[in-house]
């Protein structure tokens, strides 16, 4: 059995579903609320407090830790994990401990979960992954209302990632397909500003769209009325703000570990057109 926290974001739902059609059993560890696939056993409860799963990792060869699901519980997690048989962690981490960018505190919280995975005792990976391509998803309700993307920092430039690519080499990973003991760093194959994944999307949708900048402080404050909490608009804008001045990596390891060239952000705005439609 593989059990996948963050079983509910783009990455391990996906994961979840791979590992499914390989005929593995899979257990997800959610807050609950919103409902797994067929197949799938249900661990529910918080992991900032993880003594509870103690039970539901019996049986368990191989763990996926996103750190925003497990926070300050992740230590005890691998804890509990080592002792209930585990042999393999695949830890959910990002380019920005080896490539600087946004508050420092967002990248050490990643550092510090790789320090407590690779200290372990279970055979690890660690994937860093860059910019999310289904980030853009943010973008929808602008683009259903109209054909204009307001933001900031319209020239920061990532090699967005198909969340396709995370879950194949993840799921790799977690089955023993690859070598323990590695650092990987995962990007889409081409570098795009935000003007060029507006453009993209239009493409995608038939429609022409463009980005129009607005200052930071406009949209985090815009962002803040909306409800979210100061986390979100602090990551997005301090990673933009150096991303426009230097941007991010990108790399050929999606390709060289799965054998094909990484998915496109192209072929991801294909993949989730719908999203995006009036």
């Amino acid at each position: 059995m593989i059990l996948i926290t963050g079983a509910n974001g783009v990455v391990g739902r996906r994961t979840i579903d791979l590992l499914l059609r390989e005929g593995a059993a899979v257990t997800a560890a959610t807050r609950g609320g919103t409902p797994l696939p067929d197949g799938v056993t249900a661990a529910t409860g918080d992991l900032f407090e993880p003594r509870w799963i103690e039970a539901a990792l019996k049986g368990a060869r191989a763990l996926q830790i996103s750190p925003r699901a497990t926070g300050p519980g992740l230590g005890d997690l691998l804890e509990i994990a080592a002792g209930q048989g585990v042999r393999r962690v695949v830890l959910l981490s990002a380019t920005t401990v080896a490539h600087p960018a946004g508050e420092a505190r967002f990248a050490d919280g990643f550092r510090r979960a790789e320090e407590l995975v690779t200290a372990s005792g279970l055979d690890w990976t660690v994937l860093r992954l860059a910019d999310f391509a289904a980030n853009s998803l943010a973008w929808a309700p602008q683009l259903k209302a109209g054909d204009i993307v307001r933001g900031a920092y319209g020239e920061a430039a990532t090699s967005p990632l198909h969340e396709t690519d995370i879950a194949e080499v993840a799921a790799a990973a977690l089955q023993g397909r690859l070598a323990s003991g590695a650092v990987h760093t995962l990007t889409g194959p081409v570098s795009l500003d935000q003007h060029e994944k507006v453009r993209l999307l239009g493409d995608a949708l038939g429609r022409r769209l463009s980005f129009q900048e607005l200052p930071p402080e406009q949209v985090r404050q815009g962002m803040l009325a909306q409800g979210l909490p100061e986390e979100v608009p602090a990551r997005l804008l301090g990673s933009l703000a150096d991303y426009a001045r230097d941007p991010g990596p990108t790399t050929d390891t999606v390709a060289r570990l799965l054998g094909r060239p990484a998915l496109t952000f192209a072929a991801w705005a294909r993949d989730n057109a719908v999203a995006f439609a009036p």
